[in-house]
């Protein structure tokens, strides 16, 4: 369980620093990282660091078809953490 939170910490605090690292090349007008890469960076559970990164740093925040694409991966990662919650076994 405990390495399952560490791995789930760093995916988030990694999808945070590469939004963070775009918004800097945006603000300094550099060659950005493309949006898919953003949303890959999102796939691994780290819908929370996308939110945080968008809410926080004000980043692709206007963007309507990023945060329809980044809130369709929170509803996936939504579902599948009800699902394995939910039919999973717990095994502690």
């Amino acid at each position: 369980m405990t390495v399952l939170l560490i791995c789930l910490l760093f995916f988030n605090l990694l999808c945070f620093l590469l939004f963070a690292l775009d918004k800097r090349k945006a603000q300094r007008g550099q060659r950005r990282i493309p949006e898919k890469t953003l949303h890959l960076a999102t796939l691994p559970a780290a819908a929370p660091g996308a939110w945080a990164a968008i809410l926080l740093l004000h980043h692709k925040n206007r963007k309507a078809a990023f945060w329809s694409i980044t809130l369709l991966l929170t509803l996936l990662q939504g579902a599948a953490l009800y699902f394995m919650w939910t039919y999973l076994p717990v095994s502690l």
